[in-house]
């Protein structure tokens, strides 16, 4: 065998493991059901880019909680508050370092009519009428809780009654409005803007002095490899905000 013909295998397999991800790893992200579209745009940029592969598994973020703090083996909290990762901190479970504020969501008062103009005053008008108003659990999903100091600081959570639809998390909220079980609903702007304009419906987006402003952590959990840390640092970079940005989120 040549000199040239060996130096010539050498390069070209340098060449080909210079392109393969090198310890391709597995991550399994617990994400809060109201930043599930997005971070299916994120996870697929990132398995693009790093040969990592991540499965994600969404649901309310109480839900979530609990199931780690019983030794579910995720990797990655993305919460829709701040609360759960710090408790996860406390309990010896993550590190402090190990937690983030990854988005800022905004809550919006939703209909799948269109040409009705939404303001506070609609959300007034709704007492004693046979509409149905639908919000996540105040108990479990922040974007519930949100809603519920909204209904409080217009003074009308009273006098809806039975006319407040409730579910698990803000996905099925959206999901009541837009499958018609509620008429209205108080859902997150990610689930109906898109790059700034409402895709469909009417909408009022909520003042976000109205209510505690719903800060979403992220906190990597303890034993987790490079993958999940690699993940972790993504959601800072100019391609995760850039997502962020056009699912109506505000960049930490």
């Amino acid at each position: 065998m040549s000199f040239a013909f060996r130096f010539g295998m050498v390069v070209w397999a340098c060449a080909v493991f210079a392109q393969t991800p090198a310890l391709a790893g597995q991550v399994t992200v617990a994400v809060a059901s109201n930043f599930t579209l997005p971070m299916r745009d994120i996870v697929a940029a990132f398995e693009q880019e790093t040969g990592h592969e991540v499965t994600l598994v969404s649901g309310s973020t109480g839900a979530l909680y609990a199931q780690i703090v019983n030794g579910a083996p995720f990797d990655v909290l993305l919460a829709a508050d701040a609360a759960r990762p710090q408790a996860l901190v406390d309990a010896g479970l993550a590190a402090a370092s190990d937690r983030k504020t990854y988005a800022i969501g905004r809550l919006v008062f939703w209909t799948r009519d269109t040409g009705l103009p939404l303001s506070d005053a609609s959300v007034i008008a709704l007492q004693g009428q046979s509409q149905r108003l639908a919000i996540a659990n105040p108990k479990l999903a922040p974007y519930g809780r949100a809603a519920v100091e909204v209904l409080d600081r217009l003074g009308v959570r009273a006098g809806l009654g039975r006319q407040l639809v409730v579910g698990q998390n803000v996905n099925q909220s959206y999901q009541f409005v837009r499958t018609g079980n509620a008429r209205y609903g108080f859902v997150a702007a990610s689930l109906v803007y898109r790059d700034g304009v409402l895709e469909h419906g009417s909408a009022w987006l909520v003042p976000v002095s109205w209510h505690t402003p719903v800060r979403q952590d992220a906190v990597l959990l303890r034993g987790t490899d490079d993958a999940p840390r690699a993940l972790f640092g993504y959601l800072g970079t100019a391609s995760a905000a850039a997502v962020l940005k056009r699912f109506g989120y505000g960049v930490p």
